[in-house]
């Protein structure tokens, strides 16, 4: 998750079901921080994918059922396709979302390309001075607009607000969207693993994917997907908005993979 309160009841629901849970920050969200302060503040989609490995290394987790929305949905597809060895199974909100900088390349249609505006922006320093001066007005009008039926008063926005308070968000946020357009470079030493990312490596462990009937943020069209639509005005965080419908994913997921079965 980019930050831990969205799954904080999904949390709660699997943690009484039994399940050890772990929520964490992406880096450059809520109280990640950088060892040294000359490494770059990189934000490519394998970087993440890297971070988790190292952290399911820290706590001796062979093993993991992963779960996520947005960025932690990418991250956990990552894992899923590149170290299936350590991954039991997955559940990811809107699908498939690993990227490659050359499928980034392709023009979309323009109501499509309206939708990614805050991309082009940040690909500005305007943007990147816009962010950095307004990032909580600009997750507000990104929750309202990827969600634009879940009434969210101000303390739940405020409680997640935090997360993006952390001195190294900007730069990690503006170079996500910047690699996306080939416009900032990565680290070399994550090319290896792009290079089979840009190849769309198929997931082959137990799966199961939601999508809400609500959401207003970019995503793949339910139709490419064997999803669980999930009704109601359900929109783009659905482990916040709907979160016994994510907990019963996941614990349906591992269900499926404690069976060997192919969903």
């Amino acid at each position: 998750m980019l930050a831990i309160r969205i799954a904080f009841v999904v949390a709660t629901l699997l943690a009484a079901a039994g399940y050890r849970v772990v929520v964490p920050y992406l880096r450059g969200f809520g109280t990640t921080n950088f060892v040294s302060q000359d490494e770059p503040r990189n934000g490519q989609q394998s970087v993440f994918a890297s971070d988790a490995i190292a952290l399911l290394d820290a706590l001796g987790i062979e093993k993991a059922i992963l779960a996520g929305c947005d960025w932690g949905a990418r991250t956990a597809c990552i894992l899923a396709a590149l170290w299936p060895e350590r991954c039991t199974a997955l559940v990811s909100v809107s699908g498939y979302l690993i990227g490659s900088q050359k499928a980034n390349m392709m023009p979309l249609p323009p109501a499509a390309e309206l939708s990614w505006w805050y991309q082009y922006y940040f690909a500005t320093e305007r943007g990147r001075a816009g962010y950095d001066a307004n990032r909580t007005d600009f997750a507000k009008l990104i929750w309202r607009t990827a969600s634009p039926t879940w009434r969210f008063d101000d303390a739940t926005f405020a409680r997640t607000a935090r997360a993006l308070e952390n001195p190294a968000h900007v730069a990690i946020v503006i170079d996500n969207y910047r690699w996306r357009l080939g416009l900032s470079a990565g680290d070399p030493t994550l090319d290896a693993l792009e290079r089979r990312l840009a190849d769309f490596p198929v997931i082959s462990i137990p799966t199961i994917t939601l999508e809400g009937d609500a959401n207003g943020a970019p995503h793949p069209q339910p139709a490419t997907y064997a999803h669980r639509n999930i009704a109601g005005g359900i929109g783009h965080k659905l482990p916040q908005e709907a979160p016994k419908t994510f907990a019963q994913a996941v614990i349906d997921v591992a269900s499926a993979a404690s069976r060997g079965a192919i969903l």
